[in-house]
């Protein structure tokens, strides 16, 4: 057994996982120690400026601490501490490198898109397995970007990263409460052309299923299924209709922020963006149903996802 510690830093929130690793006779078993969350919006204004806020920073270095004497508390032997859209496009990304080394004595990684894709891919089909002769769509709609990705029991056949995520659209193009028509018909446009890129990578019109992982889609789903306050158990491996999960992405879009805020399942840290997370997933799911000709009827969410999958790379 190992206990290692695996922390995912994205747009919107960092997240930390300790868990017990045991492989045996070519099977992993991850065990969870600790998973907390907190959401410190790194990528505040960097679709605008290309860099990371100060007060950003601020925020991300403080949970970072906390997270360390966690580690230390915990007694985990490996760290991975893994970065993605956010870091990825700020130009003074070298501030955060440096400020995350300095407190957890590991080299943060800020990875690819692709490599985003196959980590997130790697979590959710753990829990999750995939049948023979099944081609699941993983896609994982974070603050910064969202993942397409492809595969099989055997693993990824394909995946795309585009910069489209539930921050980045919120501060783009939803600047009102609720937002208007025309900002709505904008970001609904960025979505679609971001589809058509992904589309050149990944074949979605071969998925044979769908799961959403992170934080909008899970919410998504809680307001779908109108749960009494946030529970990771009722809602991993939820599948519902396609129909009712876009009625609950609209309904989140069309809300005022005081409505979303008074939701029990609603995270204080997501009122702000959950409705671009909304217009995201509601329109992958209506392209998916035209591109596979109504083959696709449900979608999935899973609670696990690239943390869990940051988690298994380890050692």
């Amino acid at each position: 057994m190992t206990r290692v510690a695996a922390i995912d830093c994205g747009t919107n929130s960092i997240r930390l996982l300790i868990a017990d690793i045991v492989r045996s006779n070519g099977a992993t078993t991850l065990t969870d120690v600790v998973r907390e969350m907190r959401v410190v919006r790194l990528g505040q204004g960097v679709d605008a400026t290309g860099e990371l806020a100060p007060e950003a920073l601020e925020r991300t270095f403080a949970a970072t601490a906390d997270y360390a004497r966690l580690i230390k508390e915990h007694e985990a032997v490996q760290v991975r501490f893994v970065a993605t859209s956010a870091s990825r496009d700020a130009r003074n990304r070298d501030v955060f490198v440096d400020g995350i080394r300095n407190l957890l004595g590991v080299e943060p990684e800020v990875i690819s898109g692709d490599e985003e894709a196959a980590l997130s891919f790697a979590g959710a089909s753990s829990v999750l397995p995939i049948l023979d002769g099944q081609e699941v769509l993983v896609v994982d709609l974070g603050g910064g970007s969202t993942e397409f990705v492809l595969g099989t029991a055997a693993g990824v056949t394909a995946a795309k990263s585009v910069d489209i995520g539930c921050v980045r659209l919120t501060e783009r193009h939803l600047r009102q409460d609720p937002p208007t028509a025309e900002q709505i018909a904008s970001a609904q446009a960025d979505v679609d052309n971001a589809i058509a890129r992904a589309r050149q990578d990944v074949p979605l019109e071969r998925a044979t299923a769908v799961v959403g992982v992170a934080g909008s889609i899970t919410t998504i789903t809680a307001h779908a299924m109108r749960l009494p306050g946030y529970s990771p158990d009722a809602i991993h491996g939820t599948e519902l209709p396609l129909d009712t999960v876009r009625a609950a992405a609209s309904d989140l879009l069309a809300m005022d922020r005081a409505d979303r805020a008074a939701l029990p399942y609603m995270h204080p840290g997501r009122v702000d963006v959950i409705g671009a997370g909304g217009l995201v997933w509601g329109r992958i799911l209506e392209r998916l149903a035209e591109l596979t000709g109504g083959r696709i009827t449900t979608a999935t969410a899973s609670e696990h996802d690239i943390l869990d999958g940051i988690a298994l790379s380890i050692g």
